[in-house]
């Protein structure tokens, strides 16, 4: 990757910074495309001089597309919502830079999805994201697709929610708790994007499905974060029936949940047993406990001068 020119849409985001940081380590020059790039502003601390560009950009409208992967060896998409216009950012807009990349000459491309995308979905999400893989494949087929399953780390809207619910509430409601998840690192992530990025000869026209070594359901991984944080909440186990009734007012501000997140919770977020995964990108998959509880630990009691010490729970058996 010494010096090649990478064009990163969504690179401000959570999966972004670490995605950034694994191209910028192996020399890679990253151009960050954002509708506003000054949100990514704080990602040119992590590259050397002249070793970052932000370019403004913005995935529903194809002629900004075009210019922002202009001499580019390697185009990465990391742009996902949840809610409104979907189809037309996960769809069109994945379309877009799929067609600008191809048409710019660049030689990888790399599409990040999620498990469970596929166009036959129950949920808007899961369909549009198979949708836009579609897309993808049609305009670039040379494009790896990688489908990373939850993603944790720092500063993830997962693990910390879960954490700070635990720490405050002394009954603690769980919604589909058999649901199981096979949560992987945001870093993995990262290197994985890399290596696919680095090497489309060997990555392209390939898809992965990204999961951690952590195969746990929903009710195990609170129990886990509960042990990790020292706290004993009550786990109140809710039946499917009170948990449809809560994503009814999902569209209600501050809404736990909302219907669309409830059909994906329907269906289990593991990686197929015959599919390739991280090993095969070359990547090593790191365990919830090793990388968690160094960051989890603010939500003790006392943080980490908390004097009862942790017996985090086994999580492989």
């Amino acid at each position: 990757m010494k010096d090649k020119l990478v064009t990163v849409f969504g690179g401000s985001g959570f999966i972004g910074r670490y995605a950034a940081q694994a191209l910028l380590r192996a020399g890679a020059r990253v151009r960050f495309a954002e509708r506003d790039p000054r949100r990514a502003f704080h990602l040119k601390m992590l590259g050397g001089l002249g070793q970052t560009q932000f370019v403004a950009a913005d995935i529903t409208r194809p002629e900004t597309v075009v210019r922002a992967v202009e001499g580019a060896e390697a185009v990465v998409n990391l742009v996902g919502i949840f809610g409104r216009d979907m189809a037309r950012v996960h769809v069109d807009g994945a379309r877009a830079v799929a067609e600008a990349a191809s048409r710019a000459g660049a030689s990888a491309l790399v599409h990040v999805s999620a498990l469970g995308a596929d166009p036959q979905s129950r949920s808007a999400y899961g369909r549009t994201k198979g949708a836009g893989e579609q897309a993808v494949a049609a305009a670039f087929p040379n494009a790896t697709i990688l489908r990373p399953s939850t993603v944790f780390g720092q500063e993830d809207q997962f693990l910390n929610r879960f954490a700070q619910m635990i720490a405050r509430l002394p009954v603690v409601p769980v919604l589909r708790p058999q649901v199981r998840f096979q949560p992987v690192f945001a870093a993995d992530v990262g290197e994985a994007i890399r290596a696919a990025a680095a090497d489309p000869g060997e990555y392209g026209a390939r898809t992965f499905e990204l999961g951690g070594p952590d195969r746990l359901s929903m009710i195990e991984l609170q129990r886990w974060i509960a042990e990790t944080i020292h706290r004993r909440p009550a786990f109140l186990e809710l039946p499917d029936v009170a948990g449809a009734l809560i994503a009814r007012m999902g569209f209600l501000p501050g809404a736990p949940i909302t219907t669309d997140q409830w059909l994906m919770l329907q269906q289990d977020n593991v990686v197929a047993p015959e599919a390739a995964g991280l090993e095969a990108l070359g990547v090593t998959p790191t365990p919830l406990a090793t990388v968690a509880p160094a960051w989890l630990v603010r939500f003790r009691r006392r943080g980490r001068f908390e004097r009862r010490p942790a017996r985090t729970a086994d999580l492989s058996a």
